[in-house]
């Protein structure tokens, strides 16, 4: 299985989503799952994963069926010297089993080994880093994802979903 995670954060909660899909071609998933928790910590600049990696490694340990693949909202190493980002702390949290590629809808402000992708008619690039998995073949991946536009419609949706249900949450 594969599963694309993010997390919205409101004043005091925050919203964790997880889309599960089958395969990269997939249009829909097979499950979503949304859990709302207590933010772990204040923002700190360098240091996001100490927020987001307890959110998600909450969501992910209660997927029933086990996950070759994790895409996140985010960068796996933010430089050229292997400074870890989110998805390699995810990768780690996660005992070094399961491919966890990072999809940015931003440049890192440092150069990154991200690969640079644009996907339907826009000229606005993904940048894609991952661990477990060769970059190339992870840009491959998530390039030729279901969607016509820049971000492909599955991560849309979790991006969605989370941001959703914190407004639920908190209107």
């Amino acid at each position: 299985m594969i599963a694309c995670a993010d997390v919205a954060y409101g004043e005091k909660d925050a919203v964790a989503a997880c889309v599960v899909f089958r395969d990269w071609h997939d249009e829909r998933a097979v499950a979503e799952v949304v859990e709302r928790m207590a933010i772990p910590g204040e923002y700190v600049s360098g240091e996001f994963f100490r927020r987001e990696l307890p959110c998600l490694m909450n969501l992910i340990s209660q997927m029933e069926a086990p996950l070759h693949s994790v895409i996140v909202d985010g960068y796996v190493w933010l430089d050229r010297s292997g400074r870890p980002g989110l998805g390699a702390h995810l990768y780690r949290a996660l005992g070094n089993l399961t491919t966890v590629i990072g999809v940015a809808k931003n440049p890192f402000k440092n150069p990154t080994p991200a690969i640079t992708i644009c996907r339907g008619l826009s000229a606005r690039a993904l940048y894609v880093s991952a661990v477990g998995m060769e970059p190339d073949e992870a840009a491959r991946r998530i390039r030729n994802m279901q969607g016509p536009f820049r971000i492909p419609e599955l991560l849309k949706r979790v991006d969605r979903l989370s941001r959703t249900s914190l407004t639920e949450i908190h209107p």
